[in-house]
């Protein structure tokens, strides 16, 4: 029985069933888990979900063992960015944020540099990555950074000891930001390691170790903090209105939604006793506490939520008055809503309001008068909107005049250009083509047969439905959300504008008298550029004063913009040898989309038909289609463009 039974464990095998979820999927809960501690607060080391998951999970039990109430202090926020969900340019997008201009010490472009070089070549970076799974994004942010000078040497030496952490060598990119009150450091870190397999970090390690690592090198390089400088920095919180130490340490000592401060009787806790009770005050003349009985203080629930609010908003205030040197204006947030009234102005400072997460804003120097805060959605490129361009910033949709007219004009469920034409060349306004308000409308009606909303039956012809103007609502609800969507009505600054052959957004103030501009700040630039506008068109022909008024020429757009382009044709004409088309309108244009121009009148692509050249209204469309054939139907100061090849003749 014994050798039977020995035998028996001798033949006694494992096998292990095939695991629920292979390869990928397996990987992408990994990752998924990393992905949670970038938010994470912390907690018990080892207890949270996922927290043995990948390398650094041991090392993680060990950092921060040096440190102590007086060492330095460092914050440390991490983002697992996903390459396919964040798109092909979310890489080089981030970079060039990071190393955008100002952020230098002395306000020049940031410097990328890596670990063997103070002048990171990016593009390199980003093909080598271009097959990651994921990559992790960080800043780092030590207490007195001001004070370690060579951030640099800083962040290399911090690397060394995340690579001894985490068992491999890391691939990574940084840019230090000299721009705020405390100066930091961005980290962009490929999620490979150097066995080329992904690169997975243990939760424990993203949300502890790398911000004890941080602060123990911190410490290293300028000794631990005084008592002084411990009071100094908590003295000065007593009275912020935004989210402090003290309140945290406030959260901390809270038991059962109340905190007693004789617990911090003790002698050597005096000094922190009295800067506490001074928060409390201030919480409470702010409304966010109350002292129940003396000593006794119920800091109320909604303390965190409204102290951070407030922080940001005093940051935006803050950006503002910079943005606007001091000037005395009004300022305003800008509030996305359907009852959000659209603002126009010029672009007078812009920024990021989360790094992290590449979360833009723009400050508008409106022209009724207002500086207005916009955020922008996640992703949005601010190097679209240059300084000083003017701009339209729309909130969530309401219905579109242009849907109404459209929607008048197709009684028979039909909307025809030839008698829309005519409607607007008996209802012409002066300085306005009637032909440019077709178009106008031929572009909206694209942008909906897009969409699947109407149909294009024949050239100048589409069937719309009876509810085209709630339809448009929803569909334009629907692509800018709940967020903002900003036009760009010229590059250009209105002082460039004023002396320049092209139809430009001050000619379309002209014609339409300069309603709405207010005194101050780009309203009262507005009117004086006006009035230098009229005088130049004066010169040119295009425009005569008789006393206070300006009789603007006949199709002055059209005029405007026709030559510009003829100038930028011979121009185009000359470098390349090609022979330019001009286009007419109603006309059909094909060709290879070679590059785009950007003039006084706008954005245009260059069409190469293989003999010539012609200029279109250029569209967001395009963007990913140089190179390939396009066809557009030019309409006045726009083009509806197709793509592939279309069947019959």
């Amino acid at each position: 029985m014994n050798r039977r039974s020995n035998d028996d464990a001798d033949r006694f095998r494992l096998r292990p069933g095939a695991p629920k979820q292979r390869g990928d999927a397996f990987v992408s809960k990994v990752l998924r888990q990393a992905s949670k501690a970038a938010n994470a607060t912390g907690g018990k080391r080892g207890k949270a979900p996922g927290s043995r998951l990948g390398r650094g999970h041991v090392a993680a039990r060990f950092t921060g063992q040096s440190l102590s109430a007086n060492s330095r202090r460092a914050t440390v926020k991490v983002r697992l960015v996903y390459l396919k969900q964040a798109g092909a340019r979310s890489t080089i997008t981030h970079l060039r944020y990071i190393e955008r201009e100002g952020v230098g010490r002395d306000g020049e472009p940031g410097q990328a540099y890596s670990a063997t070089t103070d002048d990171a070549d990016l593009a390199a970076f980003e093909e080598r990555g271009r097959e990651d799974r994921h990559q992790f994004r960080a800043i780092f942010s030590p207490e007195d950074a001001a004070e370690l000078e060579d951030l640099r040497r800083y962040t290399r030496d911090l690397m060394t000891r995340m690579e001894a952490d985490l068992g491999t060598k890391l691939d990574w990119v940084a840019v230090d930001h000299w721009n705020t009150e405390n100066p930091h450091i961005h980290v962009v870190l490929r999620g490979r390691d150097d066995t080329g397999k992904d690169l997975i970090i243990s939760q424990d390690y993203i949300t502890r170790g790398m911000r004890e690592r941080a602060a123990e090198l911190a410490t290293e390089w300028l000794g631990p903090r005084t008592e002084l400088e411990i009071q100094r920095s908590m003295a000065r919180e007593v009275d912020q209105e935004r989210w402090t130490g003290l309140d945290r340490t406030l959260q901390r000592e809270t038991v059962d939604g109340l905190v007693q401060i004789e617990r911090f009787n003790e002698p050597r806790r005096q000094r922190q006793r009295l800067l506490l009770v001074g928060r409390l005050q201030r919480l409470q003349r702010m409304g966010l506490a109350t002292e129940i009985q003396t000593g006794v203080w119920a800091v109320h629930a909604e303390a965190e939520q409204t102290l951070r609010a407030m922080g940001e908003r005093s940051d935006i205030i803050r950006n503002m008055q910079r943005a606007m040197g001091g000037a005395q204006r009004e300022l305003a947030v800008f509030e996305p809503g359907e009852n959000a009234r659209p603002v126009i102005g010029r672009v007078a400072a812009k920024g990021l309001a989360d790094e992290l997460y590449d979360k833009g804003y723009l400050i508008v120097d409106g022209t009724e008068g207002k500086a207005h805060y916009v955020a922008l959605p996640p992703r949005t490129e601010l190097e679209q909107y240059p300084t000083g361009a003017v701009v339209e910033v729309k909130g969530s949709a309401g219905v579109r005049a242009a849907d109404k007219t459209i929607a008048a004009l197709a009684a028979d469920g039909l909307y025809r250009t030839d008698r829309h034409l005519a409607v607007a060349k008996a209802q012409a306004i002066a300085g306005r083509d009637p032909a440019d308000v077709v178009a106008a409308h031929v572009r909206r009606l694209e942008a909906l047969r897009r969409a699947g909303i109407v149909e294009r039956l024949a050239e100048g012809v589409w069937q719309v439905p009876a509810d085209l103007p709630e339809q448009g609502r929803q569909h334009d609800a629907q692509r800018v959300g709940d967020g903002v969507a900003v036009e760009l009505r010229s590059h250009l600054p209105i002082e460039r504008q004023a002396r320049v052959i092209g139809a430009t957004w001050l000619d379309q103030q002209l014609i339409g008298g300069g309603e709405g501009l207010g005194e101050l700040g780009f309203g009262g630039d507005v009117r004086h550029a006006l009035q230098q506008r009229a005088d130049f068109l004066a010169e040119q022909g295009l425009a005569e004063r008789r006393g206070q008024r300006v009789i603007l020429a006949r199709n002055l757009l059209r005029t405007l913009r026709n030559r510009e382009l003829a100038t930028a044709a011979q121009t185009i004409a000359a470098e390349t040898g090609l022979e330019h088309r001009a286009v007419s309108d109603g006309q059909r244009v094909s060709g290879v989309y070679r590059r785009s121009v950007m003039l006084a009148s706008g954005r245009f692509a260059v069409l190469d038909d293989g003999r010539g050249f012609s200029l279109v209204p250029w569209k967001p469309v395009l963007e990913h289609r140089l190179g390939h054939s396009v066809t557009a139907i030019v309409q006045g100061a726009s083009a509806s463009w197709e793509f592939g090849r279309k069947r019959g003749l």
